[in-house]
Formats: structure tokens, C-alpha cells, sequence
């Protein structure tokens, strides 16, 4: 078959240039004659009119009556750390490739689509979930769009940008806010806007927070400012963009709403996540027996083998806290979310239901859950064998404890910070990307400095899971409340050791002398093995995290005890874990200049880079 590919230009609507551009490399010849609807050329125009001339390409299949519209979504406004734990390349476009009918267009069959990063090979999840809501999206709209409403929809745009018209005016009210610095960012425009009910505009200080939207404009038709936030934030992302630029303008908004709050929705049903305590960084499914059921049988799991392969370290860390967990006298409590997992047997029922608790199997199948170490050293295949022989629960168990993560941890290089005397160290990221943005926004009005926060290590399956969250007078609360309600953090590491190290019916806090002369044994007696382990070989662990906490007047300060009211002015860094009841040096003080220095070289080096 002989394919013909060119790009379209104002000068050729006929086919019948003698210079024509080629994408992807398809060459070919079209004839004359060839018929395209012009509804498509008009709303190709119009990404090029509101975008850029790059932010659309056509690739022609003349022979078939078919043809490919690339829309290229810039995400560039998405945040280092959060592209990377969605494992996106935030430097390149989004493509989102529709195939419709060359001559009929929007009164042919309902468009294929494709979604792809050109660069970004393996482990793009993201895609999947996207293409998902705009095949939802594409459908519902197919329902009633055709080639005629398009054009009365159509007609309402070009009369928007008559020289008397309805732009010249909404520019004019404009007129009477402070002037704006130039942005490659700008708000996506809904209905209301367009008719005028417009509140006052806020200057745009956090990209996602405000849910503005980049890309690159060829001529901006308006100013470029932020909107505040819709008091319904969670269906704003929902609403359905204008028509009066066609479709293909239309799709490219929704796409734009949608991806900076994918997190927020589940991976399968697309319905907002009824986690307790909101939404947190990545992307997951919801705990909806239906979406459990879909998220295992479409294979969705298979992801697995990649993340023990490549993260085993972390899969590691996983299991020890799930295994605290699990072994806590406080599980019922604390032991959150519990597993929903699919039979193998029987994959219409749930082996592992939320809603019918079983500590006893499920400890049983934890204990069969081979060691990473074991893991790491044979086929994935094989041992999921040996596993299944041994329980055939403890893979599928395995495999929930993988993908119900919901935090970005990655373990820490030799780049690490060694004045915390041990090699397991984590880079740690939970905060959904709007929390971050709201961080950052207060951050920029009040500084932030370093704390640490210790808690042990059987609350850190929740943690992960649900956000590190203010457990005060509630039936998390583990410590007492002291200085009042909040999240407490201590400048002092001595503070949050001795913090990290109660837990399973310990309630007694060891003085900083206990916690000195637990350092230095772990200094003087020989060890029996090696600092430099690559996994973890003990169960009886301590762990503390270093946060970053804003310094505002709500965060209240009695001596090396803060507390912080407000979890938006929390956001976890890095994570520590120590063997044996050891612990780290007990007078490090995070207000050191040498400290602080020391911090900020290891996050400049693994936040942006890891």
C-alpha cells in the first residue's frame, strides 16, 4: 500500500505544493484531488492559532481515508520531583496521536488515540492512564459532535476576534490590573471565562496549584495571569472545555486540566480517590473492590519484576514495614490500608478483603515472601514459583505492597549524608503535586529550614501510604500531646531517635545519655558485618526521617520540640533507617551551617537528578 504523508499548509489546501514536508520520515506524493474536510483544516488552524505552528503535525493516509493529528501537550510546568516519580520527561511534549477519517472527520468513526512520549521507552504508566480518560472523554463527546455543530460553534470564534468584538473588550478589562511579566504559562480558558464571569485575578504563584497550564503561545491573545483555584477543586479538572475552537483545541485543554491531577484519580475508574487523607504522589487504584478487581486481571501488576529488579533496596524497606506493621500489638490501628488482594484461584473473589480482616493468613503469607536478597540472585520467574509452592498469597501479597506505595523513594548513592552513620538512606518524596506547590508558594513568603521527625518504624506502612499527617487527640496518637496539636519535629537528632524507637508496647523515651552510648558502642564493638549491605538483615530496625518544615508563625517552637499545625508546612526529604537498635550520631543539630550546607549539596544532587 502506498502510503502518502505530508504536512498541510495555508498555501496547499489542494495538495498541490511542489515544496512539501514529510513527517516522520514518510515520503510519498498526494494526488490533487484529494478531499479533506475543511472542519479539519479550520481546527487545525486553530491549535496553530492558539498554540504554535510546532504544537500540531498531520501525516496523511490518502490511499485509506485516513489521517494522523499529533497534538503536542507541553509539561514542562510539571515539577522535577514529580516527573520523575511519574516517570515523565518533563522537557519533552506529550503527544497525543488521534487517527480520524480523512474526508468525513467528526461524522467518520470515533478516533483511535495514542498517547507517547517519542524519548520516554519504558515504564510510561502515565500514558496508559491518560489514554484511558481521553477515550472516555472522545466517546462521550462523539455523541453529539458532527461536522454541522462543529460550524455554528466555529462561527462563535471568529466573531470573538473581530476587531469590535468580544476580545478587544475582554482585553480591555484587563486593562486595570498591574502588568504581568511575560510566561510561557497561561490558565486554561473555560465557558464562564469567555462570558465574562471573571472574579479577580491572582497573581500566579504556584504553577499547579493554581492549576495553570504551560505552553507555548506563537501570539498570545490575552495577558498572561493566574486564576485562584475553583472552590470545587476536585470536578474542576472535569469540566468540559469549549467547543468554539474545535475539537481538536477542545481535547488538547481537557488533556491539559487533567494531567496535573492524575494522582488524585484512580488509575481504573477515573473516579477521585476516597483515600482518608486525600491524594498523595503517584498515581494509584482505588480501593473500590471493582477497580481491585480490573487493576489485577488487566495485568496492570506485571510491573512488579521491574521494581524488584531495579528498586530492590526499596522493595526491601517495603516489606520490613509492612512485616512491623503486620507484628504490631497496635495493628488494627495502624496496620492501613489493608491489603485487597485478588485470588489466584479464584479471581472473582478477594483472598485479602479490607473488609474481612485476617492478620493470621496474612502474616502467613508474609513469612513466605522470599527475602529480596534470595530474589535479586535468580530468575524472577523462578522465584515467583518457589513462592507460590511455599504460599501461593505471598507473590500476589508481594505485589500489592509494591504497587500500593504511593510514595517516590529512591535509595541514596555514596552521594549520601554520612553524618548519619548509616547506608541505608532514602531519598523520600510523598507529597501530592498541589501540596508541594502549596509548600513552595508559603516557602517563598516564609523560608523553610530542616527537622527531623521520628516515629517507628511500624507507622511508616501508613505513612507511605497515607501521608505524614497530624495525629494528635486522634487514635493514631502514639506519644501524647505535650505542646498541643500537630506534627512534631525536633532541629536535634538525639530528639527524634529517641522518638523513632517506641513502638510495639515501648512507651519509655531513652535519655539523649542512652542514645550517646548506644552511638558509640556502635562505633567501638567490632562489626559483624559489613556497613556497606546492601539490604537490610535485621528486623529489630529504627528509622527518622528529615523534613523540611516552613518557618511561619504557626510553626511553634518550644526549645528542640517543634510542632507544626498546619501539614500543608510539612513535606518528608529523606528517611533513615538503622539496624540492631543502633542509631545515628545523637547531637546532630540541623540549625548548623555546616549541616544545613551539607543538605543542601545531597538534595541538589538527588532531588532534580535521581
Amino acid at each position: 500500500m502506498d502510503i502518502k504523508g505530508q504536512f498541510w499548509n495555508d498555501d496547499d489546501s489542494e495538495g498541490d505544493n511542489e515544496s512539501e514536508e514529510f513527517l516522520y520520515g514518510v515520503q510519498g506524493s498526494c494526488a490533487a484531488d484529494l478531499y479533506r474536510h475543511p472542519q479539519l483544516d479550520a481546527d487545525i488552524e486553530a491549535v496553530k492559532e492558539l498554540y504554535s505552528e510546532n504544537a500540531v503535525a498531520i501525516r496523511e493516509y490518502g490511499t485509506i481515508d485516513d489521517v494522523d493529528i499529533d497534538l503536542h501537550i507541553n509539561i514542562s510546568f510539571l515539577d522535577e520531583e514529580v516527573s520523575t516519580a511519574w516517570k515523565v520527561l518533563r522537557t519533552e511534549p506529550i503527544v497525543l496521536r488521534l487517527r480520524f477519517s480523512l474526508s468525513q472527520y467528526l461524522d467518520g468513526p470515533e478516533p483511535s488515540i495514542e498517547v507517547f512520549q517519542p524519548s520516554n521507552k519504558e515504564g510510561f504508566g502515565l500514558g496508559l492512564q491518560l489514554k484511558k480518560i481521553l477515550g472516555m472523554f472522545t466517546s462521550q463527546q462523539w455523541k453529539h459532535l458532527s461536522n454541522d455543530f462543529l460550524k455554528t460553534q466555529q462561527e462563535k470564534r471568529h466573531s470573538w476576534f473581530k476587531a469590535s468584538g468580544t476580545i478587544k473588550k475582554f482585553r480591555a478589562g484587563l486593562s486595570i490590573f498591574s502588568p504581568i511579566p511575560k510566561s510561557p504559562s497561561f490558565p486554561i480558558i473555560q465557558d464562564s471565562m469567555l462570558k465574562g464571569k471573571l472574579g479577580v485575578p491572582e497573581l500566579r504563584v504556584g504553577r499547579l496549584m493554581n492549576r495553570s497550564i504551560s505552553c507555548t503561545m506563537k501570539n498570545p491573545k490575552v495577558e498572561v495571569f493566574g486564576y485562584p483555584p475553583s472552590p470545587q477543586v476536585s470536578g474542576h479538572c472535569k469540566n468540559i472545555p469549549t467547543l468554539e475552537y474545535g475539537f481538536l483545541v477542545q481535547i488538547m485543554k481537557y488533556a491539559e486540566q487533567r494531567i496535573p491531577t492524575l494522582n488524585e484519580y484512580c488509575v481504573v475508574c477515573d473516579e477521585q480517590h476516597v483515600f482518608q487523607n486525600g491524594s498523595m504522589l503517584k498515581p494509584a487504584v482505588c480501593t473500590r473492590e471493582l477497580c481491585v478487581f480490573s487493576f489485577y486481571t488487566l495485568g496492570v501488576m506485571s510491573g512488579a519484576a521491574e521494581e524488584v529488579a531495579t528498586g530492590a533496596e526499596v522493595v526491601d524497606l517495603l516489606v520490613a514495614m509492612c512485616r512491623a506493621a503486620l507484628e504490631s500489638p497496635r495493628k488494627s490501628i495502624i496496620f492501613e490500608p489493608y491489603p485487597s488482594v485478588v485470588d489466584p484461584t479464584d479471581p472473582k473473589t478477594l483472598a485479602f478483603n479490607p473488609k474481612k480482616k485476617n492478620y493470621e493468613r496474612l502474616q502467613k503469607a508474609l513469612d513466605s515472601v522470599m527475602s529480596i536478597r534470595e530474589m535479586t540472585q535468580g530468575s524472577y520467574l523462578e522465584i515467583k514459583k518457589q513462592m507460590d509452592k511455599l504460599d501461593p498469597l505471598a507473590h500476589p501479597l508481594l505485589q500489592w505492597i509494591i504497587s500500593s506505595n504511593r510514595s517516590h523513594i529512591v535509595k541514596l548513592p555514596l552521594s549520601r549524608l554520612k553524618f548519619m552513620h548509616t547506608s541505608h538512606q532514602f531519598l523520600l518524596l510523598s507529597s501530592p503535586p498541589a501540596k508541594e506547590a502549596r509548600f513552595r508558594t508559603a516557602k517563598k513568603l516564609y523560608g523553610s529550614t530542616f527537622a527531623f521527625h521520628g516515629s517507628h518504624i511500624e507507622n511508616w506502612h501508613s505513612i507511605l501510604r497515607n501521608g505524614l499527617v497530624n495525629a494528635s487527640y486522634t487514635k493514631l496518637q502514639l506519644h501524647g500531646a505535650a505542646y498541643g496539636k500537630g506534627i512534631y519535629l525536633s532541629p536535634i537528632s538525639s530528639i527524634s531517635f529517641g522518638y523513632s524507637g517506641m513502638g510495639k508496647g515501648q512507651h519509655r523515651m531513652p535519655s539523649k545519655d542512652e542514645l550517646v552510648q548506644r552511638y558509640n558502642r556502635m562505633n567501638t564493638i567490632p562489626q559483624t558485618r559489613s556497613i556497606q549491605s546492601r539490604f537490610l538483615q535485621s528486623r529489630n530496625l529504627n528509622c527518622i526521617a528529615l523534613c523540611e518544615v516552613i518557618t511561619s508563625k504557626d510553626l511553634q517552637k518550644h526549645g528542640n520540640i517543634w510542632v507544626c499545625p498546619v501539614s500543608d508546612h510539612v513535606c518528608t526529604r529523606f528517611f533513615f533507617v538503622y539496624e540492631d537498635g543502633q542509631v545515628g550520631d545523637a547531637n546532630i543539630n540541623t540549625q548548623d551551617p555546616k549541616i544545613q550546607k551539607e543538605i543542601m549539596r545531597v538534595i541538589g544532587t538527588q532531588v532534580y537528578t535521581n
